[in-house]
């Protein structure tokens, strides 16, 4: 467990739902925890969709101006800076998709750098397009990669169908993830899924997940 964690990923893959509960993790393990959602691509889908309940267990949540809204403002609140320089809490970031989302980290990798202390996970989701093998995968966390300035330390297989997705669908991609781990030379960090299933046991770092409700 590190002071930052950024979750990086394929548009689609799932990162804003496991940032939200990540931080809610942290919190309840005792933590001081807060969340920025530094998503500047995608204005319909963020992590700042759960802010009340965040704040109600207690954590800070900096948002995007034009967080739900159909305004898309490639601008950072100054708030993010103060949550990577402060050291006194731990931060989740919520990091746009693609290479493109990524690019925003770049003002902020300097002091994550310096620190040191970061841990940035790669959310895959082997039923989305373009991810659908571990070469492709692959492939776009080395694209992201480039983008941030920084280095992926891990993953998380996120692999699902939505509201579709079973048990069977979980674990179907478990051997997906761990040849993403060995094309890549990093460790499967956990494997999220809804907290309603119940995968076989030899489901990887199990991380039951509260689904994310969409605000309209």
């Amino acid at each position: 467990m590190k002071r930052v964690t950024l979750f990086v990923g394929h548009y689609g893959s799932g990162k804003s739902n496991i940032a939200v509960n990540y931080a809610l993790f942290l919190k309840r393990k005792g933590h001081g925890a807060a969340l920025a959602d530094i998503d500047v691509v995608n204005p319909y889908f963020r992590s700042a969709d759960s802010k009340a309940e965040l704040e109600k267990e207690g954590i800070r949540v900096i948002a995007l101006p034009f967080a739900n809204t159909n305004v898309d403002l490639p601008a950072l609140p100054s708030e993010v800076y103060g949550l990577v320089e402060r050291r006194d809490v731990c931060a989740v970031l919520d990091v746009g998709g693609d290479d493109r989302g990524a690019l925003a980290l770049g003002r902020f990798v300097p002091y994550i750098l310096e620190e040191n202390d970061y841990e940035m996970l790669f959310v895959a989701n082997f039923y989305r397009p373009l991810t659908r093998t571990a070469e492709e995968a692959l492939e776009v966390m080395r694209e992201i990669e480039d983008a941030a300035g920084m280095r992926c330390t891990g993953i998380v297989n996120n692999s699902n169908l939505g509201a579709e997705t079973t048990a069977r669908e979980v674990e179907a991609t478990a051997n997906a993830a761990e040849e993403l781990a060995n094309l890549s030379g990093l460790p499967v960090v956990f494997t999220s899924f809804d907290a309603k299933l119940s995968p076989a046991p030899e489901v990887h770092d199990p991380f039951p997940l509260t689904l994310q409700k969409k605000i309209i």
